[in-house]
């Protein structure tokens, strides 16, 4: 138990002894009555897919909850948005309570000391993959006009299931950020398909249609709208999973130039942006050229301007009818 101690993990008490649940190996875990969750709890209070645990890349622990019916609970205060979790914090899900413990953010950072699970060493290789972030605008302003639990079964709703539009088009949800969510695809060694085009669209514009729903279901002070970045290019792609359940994550250049380009619809006036590459790589899409704008951006971070497309998601729309009838008026 010592050096399992030593991994962030969660704690239950049951009546046959404690059940460790360490958070290594991976860099988010879902958690539910569903046995096909990381960490199945057999509480019928507990939803079949209750909550997720995120690992951020500064080694903070954000839990979400996923609009669960009972609430998920942080030292008995009900969690409306996603939340930080401190080392000691006790967590409920439904009647079930767990001990959430990090050691790794309880001392101080030494130059080359890094957590590393030996059975899961990060093994990273150059891939062409394409990044897409989505992002709920105006979030702050709504959770500071929405009853905590209706945010919370919101937001809950929309992560789930944008979470599942994103599985449905051939990726997976590599982050939940706050009110946002990072896609990556990836491609052969140096082509990108008017397929594989064709479903990052499509990915993006049901995530736009499906926000416009759960927007009809709940009493909200205003329509919610969300905006997306998408870029295309080689990144550094390591497993941190292993056996059965592999982890993909990509850093570089392409991953942060996507969230730049999110950021940058709302100077825009626009719903998505996408960077040149994903342009180039899109250009067999009929009507293409004349639906999509161009755009010099100065994105945040970069020295020199940035070439860059943009396009409304009512555009988008008309693109994704076209190519699917192939009729280009």
């Amino acid at each position: 138990m010592d050096n399992l101690a030593k991994t962030p993990h969660l704690l239950l008490d049951t009546a046959k002894g404690q059940r460790y649940f360490p958070l290594a190996g991976k860099n988010y875990w879902t958690i539910g009555r569903g046995r096909d969750n990381d960490f199945a709890i057999g509480d019928n209070c507990i939803s079949r897919n209750h909550a997720i645990l995120q690992s951020t890349e500064t080694g903070d622990f954000l839990l979400i909850d996923l609009g669960s019916r009972n609430g998920t609970f942080v030292n008995d205060r009900r969690v409306g948005i996603p939340v930080i979790l401190t080392s000691g914090d006790e967590v409920t899900f439904g009647k079930t309570k767990v001990s959430f413990f990090s050691p790794i953010g309880n001392h101080k950072h030494v130059p080359g000391e890094e957590f590393v699970d030996r059975d899961t060493m990060v093994l990273h290789e150059r891939r062409l993959t394409s990044v897409m972030v989505v992002d709920m605008r105006n979030f702050t302003v709504l959770t500071r006009q929405l009853d905590e639990e209706i945010l919370s079964s919101l937001i809950g709703n929309w992560f789930r299931q944008s979470g599942e539009i994103i599985r449905n088009a051939g990726s997976w949800v590599d982050k939940y950020i706050g009110d946002a969510v990072m896609a990556i695809w990836f491609h052969g060694q140096n082509e990108v398909t008017k397929a594989d085009v064709m479903e990052i669209f499509q990915a993006v514009q049901d995530i736009n249609q499906m926000t416009k729903q759960l927007s009809r279901q709940y009493p909200l002070p205003f329509k919610l709208r969300v905006g997306a970045g998408i870029n295309t290019g080689y990144s550094m792609v390591g497993n941190t999973g292993s056996g059965d359940h592999p982890d993909y994550t990509a850093i570089g250049d392409t991953v942060n130039a996507a969230f730049r380009l999110e950021s940058a619809t709302k100077e825009l006036g626009l719903d998505v942006a996408i960077g040149e590459q994903t342009y180039l790589h899109s250009i067999e899409l009929h009507c293409m050229e004349t639906i999509f704008s161009q755009y010099t951006l100065n994105l945040k971070g970069y020295e020199k301007p940035t070439p860059s497309y943009g396009v409304t998601f009512q555009k988008l729309e008309k693109l994704l009818e076209i190519n699917r009838t192939q009729n280009c008026p």
